[in-house]
């Protein structure tokens, strides 16, 4: 964890990782964890600010999701997004209720304070964005209201501490000046430090691959893709011929996929990879099968059966690289119900449990636009780096 960070507690909002890419947007670090980290565990990562996420759930609810109450006495600003303010609010004593019906869209937001720092250079009278059944009916003590819309408390702060919450979401775009207050709580308010930028995180992540490696051997299945492309990239900046590639032609890429690959990262990029040419292989295992779901099941099993016969070639191997990013790892971090849907691991699903790798994943902190950004960085061309998905 970078120190002076934001650390975002994730309730389950669908928009949760908008909050991290928009922190990540003005050069901050931001990290979503689950709401249920321990206290000793946040005050570690020492962040200069912390977020508390929307969420799904209604505080008044049993078993809604809650934090330990200590999280407003360690001194760091906090600012409570949605179900955050409202949280807050239930915490300190205050009074949420069911909305009767659930607010979802546009709203004017009318400021009440001038003078908050929440709203430092935001105008009067903006449109937000509100997606929320409940609200808060009164306010807990200690707090004031700073702005309203004509349904509801719109933004509250604490009187003597930095506490604020938000009944709109300020991450999304619709919120127009919802980037100028999400700046004004990380600038302003909690004071971190602009230290993220992708050239800083290659610098960072090569000198990590080194001496996590040493001597060692890595191995990469690449796709082709964008994930896996600048993961190889990165992996042979640091550590050369150690590292080898295997790229799986399946018949079933596009026109002259293979040759570009080999190209780009076989010619150009000198690293050692071997093209595994199972187009035959493939198309018989598929023949006459029509269903799509079943023809992905064939497809991935055979993948997997190519991955461990190359692998096994590899004996002397510790390392299986993998281009792995955030939003596969918060996927895989389950709350129970927040984030609902949970993907099973997405590389190479279904690797033995008697594969004796030890995993490398270095872009396991970026969001796929910060990957692309480490690609160009690393001087990969932009028809690998813009594609789409295959």
């Amino acid at each position: 964890m970078h120190k002076k960070s934001i650390v975002i507690l994730d309730f389950g909002s669908q928009y949760n990782q908008l909050i991290a890419r928009r922190i990540r947007e003005m050069g901050v670090y931001a990290e979503i964890v689950p709401y249920f980290v321990e206290l000793d565990k946040i005050k570690a990562m020492e962040p200069a600010g912390i977020i508390l996420s929307g969420g799904p759930s209604s505080v008044y609810a049993e078993e809604a999701p809650t934090v330990s109450p200590e999280i407003y006495d360690l001194g760091i600003p906090v600012l409570g997004i949605c179900y955050g303010m409202q949280l807050t609010t239930q915490l300190f004593g205050g009074k949420v209720e069911s909305a009767g019906k659930k607010e979802f869209g546009k709203a004017e937001l009318a400021l009440d304070s001038l003078n908050n720092l929440l709203f430092d250079e935001v105008p009067n009278n903006s449109q937000a964005w509100m997606s929320h059944g409940d609200h808060v009916t009164t306010l807990a003590e200690g707090f004031s209201q700073i702005a309203h819309t004509d349904s509801c408390i719109a933004a509250m702060a604490h009187e003597t501490k930095a506490i604020y919450g938000v009944q709109f979401h300020p991450e999304v775009t619709h919120s127009v000046y919802g980037t100028q207050i999400l700046r004004n709580f990380v600038f302003k308010i909690a004071k971190a430090e602009q230290n993220w930028s992708m050239g800083n995180y290659i610098e960072a992540t090569i000198k990590d691959i080194k001496e996590k490696v040493g001597d060692k051997k890595v191995i990469l299945a690449l796709s082709g893709g964008v994930d896996s492309s600048v993961a190889a990239v990165l992996i042979h900046k640091a550590i050369g011929d150690q590292l080898n590639c295997f790229f799986v032609d399946t018949g079933l890429m596009r026109k002259d996929e293979a040759k570009k690959v080999m190209s780009t990262y076989g010619e150009h990029f000198k690293m050692n990879i071997e093209c595994v040419n199972a187009e035959e292989r493939f198309l018989t295992k598929l023949n006459g099968v029509s269903d799509p779901e079943q023809k992905r099941k064939i497809i991935g099993h055979e993948f997997i059966e190519i991955f461990n016969e190359e692998a096994s070639k590899f004996r002397d191997a510790s390392f299986l690289a993998q281009g792995t990013i955030y939003p596969d790892v918060i996927e895989s971090q389950s709350i129970k119900g927040p984030s609902a849907t949970i993907k099973s691991h997405h590389n190479v699903g279904g690797l033995p449990e008697d594969m004796k790798f030890e995993l490398l994943e270095p872009l396991r902190e970026l969001f796929k636009d910060e990957v692309r950004k480490v690609g160009r960085e690393l001087g990969i061309p932009n028809h690998m780096i813009d594609r789409h998905p295959f």
